[in-house]
């Protein structure tokens, strides 16, 4: 056995069918009554409805949290937080809700609770992604971890077959990274092999049943288990071209994940072999890049940048804000190869070493 570091997190999980009925019990163990609930416009009705069920507990709803948490947004739920005077942050819904969260908490203190509706994995990391001027930048810091995690399998069986699968392959995304991350270590490797398990075998059958309630359990537990992944070690290439796509050109967070998915692990395959054998193993397939090509395609989630609104004269631009400031990668970062790269996963094309 090697030597390694392994930082564990200091988050409560509570996991299950049925259990957003224990927000106020959790709210109460953190010692807070006067909660800011968050949600999207999307989930408004959802958010509105989980203020009736805190009743007093909840003292204010502010429901336009947006995509890649852009600073103007932050600043407007500031201020309704100031205005309300809450104690707590309560995050409904996917990373856009959560993200919100995290943005608030850093700048307040104030603890969170999280309630995931989707597989994006955000709550279980300590990873905070702004967008300012176009640009989207990260930190990573224990001041935006949530202190409390909702898990409710049941909030997740309306999120529709379309979206569960992008959300998915998002989460399995953040555990192929931690493979090759530079900081991997043993214990997070075991928990991301599972996770990827989880969810490659549960987003088919979800897609073919969005009912299927043991599937949508299955994916949640991967989606955490993926997040934490995320949380515990470093992004590689995959991440920042997902930033660098999210950031300056507004493209939907988890299809584009999706989507750069195979084309990244494609662009490593030859400078991470054992992270390799581990992704093929877990999606039972005898290529990684190939196997999460195949994945996307049967879950119907779109093929290329391309459907996803991206200009092609945007290319190189994304090529060069990419290369200026790369996140650490186990293959060196270049110029050429993330062009390449870019353009296959543009055009939909299956993946290639580049």
């Amino acid at each position: 056995m090697e030597a390694f570091v392994y930082t564990a997190l200091p988050v409560r999980v509570i996991f299950g069918a049925g259990t957003l009925t224990r927000t106020g019990e959790e709210l109460a163990t953190l010692g807070c009554g006067r909660a800011l609930v968050l949600s999207t416009p999307e989930q408004e009705e959802a958010a509105h409805a989980l203020k009736e069920r805190l009743g007093s507990t909840c003292v204010a709803v502010f429901t336009q949290a947006a995509m890649h948490t852009p600073v103007e947004v932050t600043a407007r739920a500031l201020e309704r937080l100031k205005v309300a005077g809450a104690d707590c942050l309560v995050a409904l819904g996917g990373g856009s809700a959560i993200g919100l969260a995290k943005a608030l908490a850093l700048r307040t203190g104030l603890p969170q609770i999280a309630i995931p509706t989707t597989y994006a994995g955000s709550e279980a990391t300590p990873i905070l992604g702004q967008t300012d001027s176009g640009v989207k930048t990260t930190q990573r810091t224990p001041d935006v971890l949530p202190e409390v995690i909702i898990y409710d399998v049941d909030l997740t069986l309306t999120l529709p077959p379309l979206l569960s699968a992008t959300s998915g392959m998002n989460a399995i995304a953040h555990a192929v990274e931690a493979l090759y991350a530079r900081d991997a270590n043993p214990v997070i490797s075991l928990l991301a092999e599972q996770g990827i398990t989880a969810l490659a075998r549960a987003l088919p059958r979800i897609v073919s049943n969005p009912g299927d309630i043991d599937a949508r359990s299955d994916a949640l537990f991967g989606a955490w288990a993926c997040g934490t992944c995320l949380g515990a070690v470093g992004m590689s290439v995959h991440h920042k071209l997902c930033h660098t796509l999210g950031g300056s050109f507004d493209l939907p967070h988890a299809p584009t994940h999706a989507v750069l998915l195979p084309h990244a692990v494609a662009y490593n395959a030859g400078h991470a072999p054992d992270a390799m054998v581990r992704i093929a193993r877990a999606l039972s397939s005898d290529s990684a890049a190939h196997g999460l090509y195949r994945l996307a395609r049967s879950l119907g989630v779109p093929a290329g940048l391309k459907e996803l609104g991206m200009p092609e004269a945007g290319l190189d631009d994304a090529v060069r804000l990419a290369v200026a400031a790369p996140y650490w990668n186990p293959r060196p970062i270049e110029a050429a190869g993330i062009r390449r790269l870019l353009d296959n996963a543009f055009h939909g094309r299956s993946p290639a070493t580049v």
